[in-house]
């Protein structure tokens, strides 16, 4: 016990200078000497690519198991649209996110390096931090978001063991936004959710496994509870439309748009997650994965949804919400398991959509004293409790479209990561060369590329006026129909990024950066040549396998 307390007493003195914060460099590290660099940021070692293509599946699912997929058919027949038309923008929707899923996706499962690392060939040394600190916010943003709508849910859990706690008197002043019982809620939630932040990423198959059978379990519990309780599924099917002519088409491709945009974040920085795969062939699953999970917890909510109207006389779209109806010994039994289960499916999002992806920007900004885990302390910390999310949610309702408007400025981002790979460079990268702040992919003293200047600039400006129109709708008489650009802000920013880079590079090359095959390794580059000696011999002690597959 004293060499415990002894090495705690260290431990503690060592970190009371900023030298004391300093992580180790790697000594295999691609990094000039001068530039720090850590494990995470580095090339995934051999021992830590665990995935398999099942693991990816589980992903997805804690990805996409959250109470906002249950919601997701809600906002579309909100609008005016019904029931059918849900189902379509769900599946179509999910699809197109695919794409830029599978093509980012690749980069990470090719080359086993993080989505800050994977954007430089494309945007430059310096111009690459932009889109990491665009990244960064969004994922804050989600993750008090999330961990928010996760304090609901522990709030059901402690209901159903103690009616009673529905009743504590409140002592903070309105203005802040919460109550006392909301704020211990939130408290117990992040408490809970803390430590399970905390393990590392190639750590998390276990979890994505338990999400998914409880979460599952507890949906279709739900389900059949709640058409037993009305005698059928309802008259939700029967609804008609709210909406005719033009006014319908553009609602359809705004919800469409809407799906594909909310998982713009996932689709841009997919390569934090893919690096972790043995092989690559999981990452084409995706394209059945999403849609297929989407669809179900859809329609699980649909089905719920038009049972409530029946049973308790109005539409409810909340899952908890509809547990919280339930009383008496059966009911508050039901209550807990579906707030647990909703609770467990609040950290899997966070885990697998937010907090990790923004640990790696972080750690990518500041690697000499950052890593994934003190990323993740920094993260979850600032979303909780100094963003306030309970203030984000009841009374900034001009924050919540701004940020959700940031998709127009991930989407371009997705698309360069996407074109460049895949059409500028045809999958060959110099994977030294990705780290060090000299080399090939500086472009100039600014560290630019300008073809990604013009391109991102293409799409977003004339997407603007619709974002600033959703912000404040005072504007919307003043801009005409420049917002039915902003309708469809995923599609139009991808393709015309995608394009006008693609483009741009072919008639305007950046000859430096070109190479005929992938270089994984130093020792893979021919004296005075910067040639690739043997594309299929990858150098095993930096992380890649000789059998690996072709890039």
């Amino acid at each position: 016990m004293s060499r415990r307390i002894a090495a705690i007493k260290a431990d503690v003195k060592s970190h009371s200078t900023k030298e004391g914060w300093v992580l180790p460099r790697q000594s295999g590290s691609f990094a000039d000497p001068g530039e720090w660099t850590n494990i995470d940021m580095d090339v995934t070692p051999l021992e830590r690519r665990t995935w398999s293509s099942w693991t990816l599946f589980g992903y997805w699912f804690s990805d996409a198991l959250n109470a906002q997929s249950w919601m997701a058919p809600a906002s579309i027949i909100a609008i005016g649209l019904t029931w059918r038309e849900a189902v379509v923008c769900i599946i179509f929707g999910s699809l197109v996110c695919t794409v830029p899923l599978v093509l980012n996706g690749m980069v990470g499962a090719r080359l086993h390096i993080p989505y800050p690392v994977a954007i430089r060939p494309a945007f430059g040394w310096y111009f690459s931090r932009f889109a990491v600190v665009v990244r960064a916010i969004t994922a804050l943003f989600w993750h008090a978001i999330q961990t928010y709508t996760g304090s609901t849910a522990m709030t059901q859990i402690i209901r159903a063991i103690w009616p009673s706690y529905l009743n504590i008197p409140n002592h903070i002043p309105e203005s802040v936004g919460i109550t006392t019982q909301g704020m211990v809620s939130h408290l117990i939630f992040w408490s809970v959710q803390f430590p399970i932040l905390l393990i590392p990423p190639h750590k998390l198959k276990w979890f994505f496994v338990a999400k998914c059978v409880l979460v599952i379990t507890t949906s279709v519990a739900t389900v059949i509870t709640m058409t037993t309780k009305a005698g059928g599924a309802g008259d939700i099917w029967n609804l008609p439309y709210g909406v005719h002519g033009t006014a319908r088409s553009w609602l359809i491709l705004s919800s469409l748009s809407s799906i594909t945009g909310g998982w713009a974040t996932m689709a841009t920085n997919i390569p934090d997650f893919t690096r972790y795969l043995k092989t690559d062939k999981g990452v084409y699953f995706q394209v059945a994965f999403l849609p297929g999970i989407q669809l179900m917890l859809g329609f699980f909510g649909i089905i719920c949804c038009s049972a409530s109207k029946v049973v308790y006389g109005k539409y409810i779209w909340d899952p908890l919400e509809i547990a919280a109806q339930w009383d008496g010994p059966a009911g508050r039994a039901g209550a807990f398991f579906v707030g647990l289960s909703w609770v467990v499916a609040q950290i899997g999002t966070n885990l697998s959509a937010n907090v990790i992806s923004c640990a790696n920007d972080i750690c990518c900004l500041f690697p000499k004293y950052v890593n994934i885990k003190r990323g993740v302390i920094l993260s979850t910390i600032t979303a909780a409790w100094i963003m306030q999310p309970w203030k984000i949610i009841h009374s900034a309702q001009s924050l919540l479209a701004f940020m959700a408007g940031l998709g127009i400025f991930l989407a371009p981002i997705a698309a360069l990561l996407s074109a460049d790979f895949w059409v500028v460079h045809s999958h060959k990268y110099d994977v030294p060369g990705l780290y060090r702040k000299n080399g090939r992919y500086r472009y100039n003293k600014y560290g630019t590329n300008w073809r990604a200047v013009i391109a991102f600039l293409v799409s977003v400006c004339p997407t603007l006026p619709g974002m600033a129109a959703s912000v404040n709708p005072s504007l919307k008489d003043k801009i005409g129909d420049a917002d039915k650009l902003y309708y469809m802000f995923y599609f139009w920013g991808y393709t015309s990024a995608f394009v006008v880079y693609a483009a741009l590079s072919h008639f305007f090359p950046a000859e430096e950066t070109k190479i005929p095959a992938t270089i994984y390794d130093d020792g893979d580059v021919i004296s005075g040549e910067g040639e690739k000696a043997d594309s299929d011999t990858p150098d095993e002690k930096k992380g890649y396998e000789v059998n690996a597959s072709p890039v």
